[in-house]
């Protein structure tokens, strides 16, 4: 190996900084001789909060500026979160390495109630994603949903100022900014299915930056990448979109995969589900992908 310096691309927002500098460190500890340096950049997706991300191009905002320092060599690396991401990739980049798993479940934030089934008839619940309405409306079809935009600190202010009875987020950007303490209750997995990637940070590279992919291997965790593959797959084959309520969520065990996925109409009226259990990550995500499409999911993804 002989990169002796490495720039990161990253977003300014306090998750984001987060995330770089823990891929840094993880750097680091491996390559203590290595100067790493943070290229900070804002993204499209950060610049416009008052909108939902649907109506405005997608989570892509918030990764292509990154993608485009890389093309542009003012960056060697970027972290992303793999929620983030298009389940197509860049023809000149490549993810080179996806790091072990966080917490990839949903969190119920209030200062008022202690779980969804406490709150009141006509709940304000605030979340900008159609998966967590979707689920949302599901339970408690009386709920009020609104629109909740911004960083996980801009949330929390926004909860704390009595904007919204209650408020959802990623379990994982909670605990790594060091808000374990406000999560009320947890959603159970099983039935509150998570965002494809929610929990898991991937680290693009060009394509053609051998030593750059070299660099990053000590970084890798297969069994997240494996898992990564098979939820990435059924959004690809059912063409979803940030747009979509669709959730996915695998996990591995003895070189097992079990994937399990849904998508659900926006307003809650309908939930579908599907499950599978193998070792060819392929065929598990096409599988599920092609019983949900049976079920009828082509009509609830727009």
């Amino acid at each position: 190996m002989t990169i002796n310096q490495l720039r990161i691309a990253t977003r300014r927002s306090p998750l984001a900084l987060w995330q770089a500098h823990f891929v840094r460190e993880q750097l680091l500890a491996v390559h203590p001789g290595l100067s790493i340096d943070l290229v900070e950049l804002t993204t499209s997706g950060d610049k416009d909060q008052s909108r939902a991300l649907s109506n405005i191009g997608g989570k892509s905002l918030f990764v292509k500026e990154l993608q485009q320092a890389l093309l542009d060599k003012r960056a060697d690396i970027a972290v992303h979160c793999i929620k983030d991401m298009s389940v197509t990739p860049h023809p000149q980049l490549t993810l080179g390495a996806i790091l072990k798993r966080g917490n990839p479940g949903d969190a119920f934030v209030s200062t008022n109630y202690q779980s969804l089934t406490d709150l009141p008839q006509g709940a304000t619940v605030g979340t900008a994603s159609p998966r967590r309405q979707s689920l949302l409306l599901a339970e408690r079809p009386d709920l009020s949903i609104k629109l909740l935009r911004g960083n996980v600190n801009s949330r929390l202010t926004k909860l704390d100022q009595n904007e919204f009875d209650a408020i959802i987020l990623a379990s994982a950007g909670l605990e790594r900014l060091g808000f374990a303490a406000r999560i009320t209750a947890e959603f159970p997995i099983n039935t509150f299915t998570p965002a494809i990637g929610q929990g898991a940070l991937g680290v693009e590279c060009c394509v053609d930056d051998i030593e750059v992919q070299e660099l990053l291997a000590c970084l890798h965790d297969e069994p997240t990448a494996d898992c990564m593959a098979v939820e990435r797959h059924v959004n690809q084959v059912l063409g979803g979109s940030c747009f979509s309520p669709i959730g996915a969520y695998a996990i591995q065990r003895d070189n097992t995969l079990k994937l399990s996925a849904f998508v659900g109409a926006l307003d809650g009226t309908k939930i579908l589900r599907a499950t599978q259990t193998g070792s060819d990550a392929h065929a598990i995500g096409q599988h599920v992908a092609d019983d949900l499409i049976q079920q009828g999911a082509r009509a609830l993804i727009k």
